[in-house]
């Protein structure tokens, strides 16, 4: 009697400690269980900590409440200005009702990757290349508003959206660096010529300076011999002042004006006699008022004077 007592006892012990084993459950802090009774939810929810279910009658299904990383799979897309682009993001998202993440959606975690994927195909056609360069913050809420509005009946809240990488094509980036490239030269050469005019100005004012102290000139001019002579060349350069060049210039006499030419008259056919002389223009009447006349002149005067034509009735008997 007592061997069976025992038995029983036994027996009873173990089916105890195998039922303990097959009802207890460990909920961690991260973690909240949802029980399912013949697949029914339970209204609560387990916290974490040690918990019971009812073996082969209840179920436990534990939802991690941490915040998770969902890396978004690179998009393709044409955005508003037509240019194609390659753009990846990452969301952070975490379960707020458990109850509703695990009923009202079959996979939580796949329903928020395929959200974020179409959502940030959706933003990039809305938008220009430039702000997906520089307005990433206002993409980024954008993005995050996108997603969040169904997410939300999922027991799903987005915590965060980001948008890592834009991927161009070469052609693009080729251009955007011409572009960077030109808009640093005209800055340089804004800031060259504002730097001249100041230049200009400095050098005015030395120059009003030195007109009134012309002993500062030479002193300018000393100290440019000396900063030359310091590098060791061989050769020295000594700037000529301009004043002196115009100094010269008017004091040198005019140049004297070259004597005219005088050229021979041409000699007539032998039958006519000589033919008339050609007086050089040089030698006009108005040129020559109030000057002597040359023996050159008188010369050349006779002879006009013994080849005079005939008069005309001489010429009349002549034709007869």
């Amino acid at each position: 009697m007592v061997e069976e007592l025992l038995t029983a006892a036994i027996a009873t012990g173990v089916g105890v400690v195998v039922y303990v084993g097959a009802a207890a459950r460990v909920v961690k802090q991260y973690e909240r269980g949802l029980v399912f009774r013949f697949g029914r939810l339970r209204e609560q929810v387990r916290g974490p900590g040690f918990t019971t279910i009812v073996p082969f009658v209840e179920r436990l299904r534990k939802v991690n409440m941490q915040i998770v990383t969902l890396p978004v799979p690179a998009q393709e897309g044409i955005t508003r200005d037509n240019v194609t682009v390659r753009v990846d993001a990452v969301v952070y998202f975490k379960v707020v009702d458990p109850a509703s993440a695990i009923v009202a959606v079959e996979d939580y975690r796949f329903a928020v990757s395929q959200m974020a994927q179409t959502s940030l195909r959706s933003i990039i056609g809305k938008s220009d290349l430039d702000d997906l360069l520089s307005n990433r913050e206002m993409l980024n809420q954008g993005l995050e508003l996108m997603i969040d509005s169904p997410a939300v009946g999922w027991g799903v809240q987005i915590d965060r959206v980001e948008i890592k990488d834009v991927s161009l094509p070469e052609t693009m980036k080729r251009s955007m660096a011409r572009q960077a490239e030109a808009d640093r030269e005209r800055r340089a050469r804004v800031i060259n010529a504002d730097a001249e005019l100041q230049a200009s100005h400095k050098l005015a004012e030395a120059a009003e300076v030195m007109s009134e102290q012309p002993a500062a000139l030479q002193l300018r001019l000393l100290h440019t011999i000396v900063a030359v002579a310091a590098e060791k060349n061989s050769t020295l350069v000594l700037p000529f002042p301009v004043e002196l060049l115009r100094f010269l210039e008017r004091s040198a006499p005019p140049p004297a004006a070259a004597p005219a030419r005088k050229e021979p008259a041409p000699a007539g056919p032998a039958s006519e006699g000589p033919g008339p002389a050609e007086v050089d223009p040089a030698f006009a009447p108005d040129a020559l008022d109030g000057a002597p006349a040359p023996d050159a002149l008188d010369g050349a005067a006779d002879g006009l004077m013994l080849d005079a034509p005939a008069p005309e009735h001489e010429r009349d008997g002549l034709r007869e």
